[in-house]
């Protein structure tokens, strides 16, 4: 790659541009351009911001979104007023009601915390095996699950951060978590303990319909529910126009 001087300079340079989602709009203007990922299914499609703050996370979601590995997995496991999850790389050819929710690939990522990143509607965040065997909450690296949720007020949001003290000392809800999830909804009991890394900022009606199939007795849908993904990166503009489509 680096065979000359010039040659490795113009590398350098155009390596920087592409990392940092640097677009050419024209030969005056480089506009900063965001990472969505398009997430389309028979319900419909969901359009998901992936946060700067979970860099971790967030490659390694956008990594596997391009090479193909979430397409025509299943939505496996579907509850309704919690979560829908997905990204078993199980599911892709297993039988009507076989139980699903412990493939994904031979690693996990280091958990990430932070209060500006938190269960309210919409939010993505990853999967991961239980306390018991898995002390340290790192995330899987492929199963994540998106946040239906409900509405609380305040005093149930006060009763649940005292009970969540108790198992994280020090927790406490900031004021604005507070207001979305007494406004918007989510799941805030998950907050500190499963790690989010995105937020869905088009096709939330998409998941709404998804937490309405029917499901088996594990929370299996009684239909096979495909996921297909593309990364897209879209400028400002770009993003402006497809939300307000």
């Amino acid at each position: 790659m680096r065979l000359i001087r010039n040659i490795a300079l113009f590398s350098i340079v155009t390596t920087l541009f592409a990392c940092s989602g640097l677009r050419n709009t024209d030969k005056n203007t480089v506009e900063l351009a965001e990472t969505i990922v398009k997430v389309t299914t028979s319900e419909g499609e969901i359009y998901i911001q992936l946060s700067d703050k979970a860099p971790k996370h967030k490659a390694n979601f956008i990594k596997l979104a391009k090479e193909g590995f979430y397409d025509s997995l299943l939505f496996h496991r579907v509850m309704k007023g919690f979560m829908i999850q997905g990204g078993d790389p199980w599911s892709k050819n297993s039988k009507a009601g076989t139980p699903l929710g412990n493939g994904g690939p031979d690693y996990t990522i280091p958990a990430l915390f932070d209060t500006t990143l938190y269960h309210r509607k919409g939010a993505l965040a990853a999967a991961r095996q239980p306390d018991g065997i898995n002390p340290e909450k790192e995330s899987s690296g492929s199963q994540f699950y998106i946040v239906q949720g409900k509405v609380y007020t305040e005093s149930e949001i006060m009763l649940m951060e005292k009970g969540m003290k108790r198992r994280i000392p020090g927790f406490k809800f900031t004021q604005t978590q507070i207001t979305d999830y007494t406004t918007v909804g989510g799941t805030p009991f998950l907050d500190q303990l499963y790690t989010v890394y995105g937020q869905v900022i088009k096709g939330m009606e998409t998941v709404d319909k998804i937490a309405n199939i029917p499901v088996n007795k594990r929370s299996r849908p009684k239909v096979n529910l495909r996921m297909k993904m593309e990364v897209l990166q879209l400028t400002a503009k770009e993003k402006a126009k497809l939300l307000d489509e």
